[in-house]
């Protein structure tokens, strides 16, 4: 295994990590350990250039310190990366590698599930290191976040449309879903419990079709999800989709989904604000995934109570954060950072 640190301003410690024998490669960012160990999941990618790949890390670790401040977690922010395809790259002797790198950084950062990892691959992980969580077994196991991540989300879809539209009541709404995975699906299974019609794409064309059978649901293309007519984009694919491109063909009232760092810029805040479209903070909306992991780092005996708990907390700050933004005419992402570094500016204190 080689690892070796990248000097990245505003980060904390950023390294990146080789093994030849089992083909791994990527980075681990930590942004922040303020609050305490930094936390956050591994994604397995294709990406298609070793720098896209350190940005995501970079952009991923930075957000996890807002969502884990926003969540009032004791966490710092951080993220890892593996560069391949997890549909044909991934092996147990890469999972192991990357439990090693992990384990070499003696506790400051947590890792568990995200895009292209699955509970089994955290087991493999924690053969290797201590500092693994999401696992499916164990005393303290919190297992898939993904139902956890969509009920979050889905509070922020209903607490979102409370602030536009008048009511938190979903029957009869529209609401278009870009990203089918783990997270997606359960959403969609929650919007269509609740009355919501919906508009689904993915680039997996028989989850879309399964999806679209199972909850009535209207498929598109998915370049055409930006420019499909619904009260409410529940992005919850990859990031940075919202920006000078996608927003001027949006035919919505408000966004609110679990993609991490859906804005491509600060900038693309203000040009949502500015075409009357509320949007929901993601590292607030998403931030159930991590509740439901805090729970297996931290060792929470009284688990579905805590959560339970947790994810109404933070329901109460999207509330806080839309009501500021509302009656100041800002940008809801412009609030919800604030809240943050006040948050941090305090724990600094």
């Amino acid at each position: 295994m080689k690892t070796t640190t990248v000097d990245v301003p505003e980060h904390e410690q950023v390294i990146q990590f080789e093994d030849a024998a089992s083909g791994l490669s990527g980075f681990i960012a930590i942004h922040s350990t303020q609050l305490g160990p930094a936390a956050g999941g591994v994604r397995m990618r294709p990406y298609g250039h070793r720098t896209e790949a350190l940005n995501d890390a970079l952009r991923l670790s930075r957000g996890m310190t807002y969502k884990n401040a926003a969540a009032n977690l004791p966490l710092g922010g951080g993220k890892a990366v593996i560069i391949g395809d997890p549909s044909s790259d991934k092996s147990p002797a890469l999972l192991r590698a990357f439990g090693r790198a992990v384990e070499s950084l003696a506790g400051r950062y947590w890792t568990a599930e995200d895009m292209g990892m699955t509970p089994e691959d955290m087991a493999a992980i924690g053969t290797e290191t201590r500092f693994v969580a999401g696992l499916a077994d164990g005393e303290f196991a919190s297992g898939d976040p993904s139902p956890v991540t969509a009920r979050g989300i889905f509070n922020a879809i209903r607490t979102t449309a409370r602030h536009r539209f008048g009511t938190a009541d979903l029957a009869g709404k529209t609401v278009s879903v870009q990203g089918l995975g783990h997270v997606g699906y359960h959403l969609c299974r929650f919007l269509h419990g609740a009355g919501a019609k919906l508009i689904v794409t993915d680039i997996d064309a028989e989850q879309v079709a399964r999806v679209a059978a199972e909850f009535s649901a209207m498929p598109v293309a998915p370049d055409a999800i930006y420019g499909a007519e619904a009260d409410i984009f529940a992005p919850c694919a990859i990031g940075a989709i919202l920006n000078e491109t996608s927003i001027p063909l949006l035919k919505v009232g408000a966004v609110a989904g679990g993609a991490n760092n859906q804005l491509a810029t600060d900038a693309d805040g203000q040009r949502l604000h500015q075409r009357g479209i509320l949007y929901a903070p993601d590292f607030v909306a998403n931030g159930g995934g991590i509740i439901n992991v805090a729970t297996e780092i931290l060792r929470i005996s009284n688990r579905e109570e805590w959560v339970a708990g947790k994810l109404e907390a933070l329901d109460r700050t999207m509330d806080r954060i839309l009501a500021r933004a509302i009656t100041q005419s800002v940008s809801p992402n412009d609030v919800a950072e604030a809240i943050v570094h006040e948050i941090l500016q305090q724990e600094a204190a």
